[in-house]
């Protein structure tokens, strides 16, 4: 494939630039501050933990300075990390090309009592996110034996029509086309339409 290509497709480029880039170059600073962030500790504690100075770390971390071998033992001890670890390079992730379509009314259907969904990118599995449409045929809170409540985040986006949102720990509140809501979804929450037509929403769950 010519160079040209690149030029009148700029999204080829990108791809070319992310298979011959997956790897960047070491930054010792930039990796110790990783491994401190996921370990949740502060500047002070890593001093604490490794009897490196709070100030001399800080520089360690924002490459003012190259750390000695025995700045680096103090580290790998003090981290409670191998030596080696220091020195692994980031690596970009790559793209795995995962896309799902779904057209216009072509969603999986999945009837309930309340709700009428329709599952959306139904092709993929494992997903982080399930996305679908529902339409609410509740009217009244009392149509639901108990609060609907399951593992993950939620996000909401009215498409048409208009709902009460009641949650567990909330006053309800009235969403109109365009409103939308984001929220544990571990907490008690239900919809009913308040529109002349069932509303329609764009459910998002996150895991």
């Amino acid at each position: 494939m010519s160079e040209d290509i690149y030029d009148e497709y700029p999204s080829l480029t990108l791809a070319k630039e992310s298979t011959e880039q997956n790897i960047e170059p070491l930054k010792l600073g930039q990796r110790i501050k990783d491994i401190r962030s996921k370990l949740g500790i502060t500047l002070e504690e890593a001093s604490q933990r490794t009897g490196l100075a709070r100030s001399t770390l800080s520089k360690i971390e924002n490459e003012q300075i190259s750390p000695t071998f025995q700045a680096m033992q103090k580290l790998a001890v003090g981290l409670q990390i191998d030596m080696p670890q220091l020195f692994e390079p980031p690596r970009k992730k790559a793209a795995t090309g995962r896309r799902d379509i779904t057209l216009s009314g072509q969603g999986k259907p999945h009837p309930t009592p309340t709700y009428e969904h329709e599952l959306l990118a139904t092709q993929l599995s494992n997903k982080k996110m399930m996305p679908f449409k529902s339409r609410i045929h509740a009217r009244e809170f009392e149509a639901y034996s108990d609060w609907v409540r399951h593992d993950g985040e939620e996000f909401l986006l009215i498409l048409s029509g208009s709902v009460r949102f009641f949650s567990e720990f909330y006053e309800p509140v009235e969403l109109h086309e365009g409103d939308s809501v984001y929220y544990d979804a571990n907490m008690g929450h239900m919809l009913v339409s308040t529109s002349e037509e069932d509303a329609l929403i764009l459910w998002v769950t996150a895991k």
